[in-house]
Order: structure tokens, then sequence, then C-alpha cells
């Protein structure tokens, strides 16, 4: 088949949207210090290992795994103080439950909206499923939410689902609660309040959830050390969770996730202990960061943090990181609130000194 024919039928069958989509993209790592994509830095202790080890020696890998994977959705309860009255959805990663409430209610001229910038599955996703996306800006001076614009923007597009990252991503700051409470009450769908970074915010919604019947909090184990186990949770009343686990697809969470994520649960206080660690690093390094006068930097309360630096200079920064070791994440775009905008991960404190050095240089 030539490349014409091939191009032909790609014009013919492919949705327009989907041929307009950059695939997600992930920069190869090898050899350098990874500080791009807000993993925990941390292992476990060799005998934590080994305990692990023999757990996973009992998998009957020739058996389907456990489909609603029951003792690992009872650890996940008493680890994350799941409200007894709301229910549990498991994904494969909060990426997976993203799309499957997209996909429980998508219909034509329906749409979902967020702040921006935020999270970017939300907008693919939306593509993905075929629903239109609205995009609400945050304020340009400290990435805050724009009350007045969010509520003008869910009274004229009556969205299906509002999503709120909690902290947010890129930007790494907690909305104003109060603000999050008038957009639950002035919804006429969903509000997601997507919680990945909850494990360094000491902020939360989950205990709010019986109080508000459109309210649903999505949570990932990646953030905390887990992020090999693709693992994330939906939490909300029981009618919103039955009816979206109707088109999840069977068996979705492996066996060696659910035994592996059970066995951290048991052990969730060391992830704790990691977790209390990035975020007293996260402060040490945001004090660094902001003695550099040529920085903005941003406050975070996730494991990241966003700078901003001289206008002009953010791809090439990056760009000179990358030939001295050190990989983050470049979020410039000529024009975007984002324009010279950087992100860094909180790692180790070797990789930390490792990264305020490249970035001295660079500068």
């Amino acid at each position: 088949m030539t490349e014409m024919k091939i191009q032909q039928r790609l014009a013919q069958w492919l949705r327009p949207e989907i041929r307009a989509l950059n695939a997600y993209h992930v920069t190869d790592a090898s050899g350098m210090v990874k500080l791009d994509a807000m993993e925990n830095p941390y292992g476990w202790p060799q005998a934590l290992i080994e305990k692990w080890l023999k757990v996973l020696a009992g998998a009957e890998l020739n058996r389907y795994p456990d489909p609603d994977a029951r003792p690992l959705v009872e650890a996940l309860r008493s680890v994350h103080r799941i409200p007894e009255q709301s229910g549990v959805l498991l994904g494969n990663g909060s990426d997976e439950l993203i799309q499957l409430i997209m996909m429980a209610v998508a219909a034509p001229g329906r749409v979902v909206l967020s702040p921006e910038p935020g999270f970017s599955m939300y907008q693919m996703i939306a593509s993905f499923v075929g629903l239109g996306y609205v995009g609400v800006p945050l304020s340009a001076s400290d990435f805050s939410l724009d009350l007045a614009a969010m509520l003008a923007a869910i009274e004229q597009h009556q969205p299906a689902v509002v999503f709120l990252a909690y902290p947010n991503n890129p930007t790494g700051n907690l909305f104003d609660a109060g603000a999050i409470e008038q957009i639950i009450a002035a919804a006429p769908g969903l509000v997601v309040v997507d919680e990945a970074y909850h494990a360094f915010a000491d902020a939360t919604l989950m205990g709010r959830l019986p109080e508000y019947d459109n309210l649903l909090v999505l949570r990932t184990l990646s953030k905390m050390g887990l992020a090999g186990l693709r693992l994330g949770l939906l939490v909300a009343d029981h009618g919103w969770v039955d009816e979206i686990n109707k088109i999840r697809l069977p068996y979705n969470i492996n066996s060696l996730t659910q035994l592996s994520a059970a066995f951290a649960m048991q052990h969730a206080d060391i992830l704790t202990e990691q977790t209390d660690r990035i975020s007293r690093d996260r402060e040490s390094l945001y004090t660094q960061l902001q003695q550099m006068v040529e920085l903005t930097v941003y406050p975070s309360r996730a494991n990241f943090i966003l700078f901003r630096v001289p206008e002009g200079k953010g791809t090439a920064l990056f760009e000179r990181l990358i030939e001295d070791g050190v990989l983050i994440r470049n979020l410039h775009r000529d024009g975007s609130v984002l324009a010279d905008c950087l992100r860094v991960t909180v790692g180790t404190s070797a990789e930390n000194d490792a990264f305020l050095k490249a970035l001295r240089r660079a500068l």
C-alpha cells in the first residue's frame, strides 16, 4: 500500500480532532538527573523490598485478578480516610478514571470546563471522547482562580463536568476553598476535584463528599511513590460510582498492582515519611530559587515548583540544563501565560543541588 493511500484512509476514517492532536510526549531521561515528572525520588528500604517480593511470589498469574480489588479498596479506605458512605472506583492511573468520567457523560453539544493553565489531560481526553472543552484563564499574576470568570463560564456553557486540580498542575497553588464551594453549588453537572498532590498539600475535600451530591474526588498513588503501579482512585456517592463502573473494562487493575498497592498501604508510614521529607525540601528549594534575582518563583503546595526565567530565555535555558545532565519540564509557549516558565520536581538533596548548580551556570 502506498503512502498516499494510507494518508487517504487516515483522512477518511479518523476523526479530525484526533488527527489534530499530538501524542503525549515523554522525554528520554537516560543518564540524567530526572526532575521532570513529579515522581517521588525515593525507593523502599531493602528489608521492605524483600517482604514485598515474598507477597508477589504468591500471585496466581494464571488467574484473572479480583475484578473489584476488594482487599485493596478496603486498605485504601483506611489510609485515605474515605467517608464510609462513599463509593470507590479504581483506575489504571487517574487518567483512566478521567476518561471514564467523560465517557459516562459524553453527548453531542456537551462540554467539560477547567481553569487554565491546568492538567493537559483534561482537554486531551475531552477530544478523545468527543466532548467540547472550555478553558477559563487563571489570574495572570498569581494563577489564582478567577471566580467571576468561572461562574460566568459555568452559566454560559452548562458544563457536564468541571475539573479542578487541587493543588493545580502545573502552577502548584491551592485554589481558594470558598471559591470551590461556590463552583460546586453553581455547577449543573459534576465537579471533579483532582487531588493528585494531596500528600504534599495538607488540604483535601475528601471529608466534604457527603455534603455535595455532584462532588467527586480523584486521587493517584503515583506522586506518593508508586508511579510504576499506575493506580488511581475515584471517590464519590455510590450512585455515580455504580454508573461509571458500568463502562470500566473488566480486570483493569492487574494482580501485581493489587498485591503491591495493598502491601504499600500496610506500610503507608514509610510513604508518609518520604512525602513529608519532599515537602520540607520543597520549601528549601523554593527559598534558594527565590534568591536568584533573575527568576520569578511561584509558591507551591505540590512536589514541584514553577518558575519564570528572563523573557525569551525559557527554551534556551531548558536546553542548557539538558546539556548539563538535568531534565526538568519546559512549559514555555510563545504568547501564553506560561511563557518562559519551567517546572522542576523536588528530588533528593543531591538531585536538588545538582539542579541548582546547573541552573546557576545556565543563568
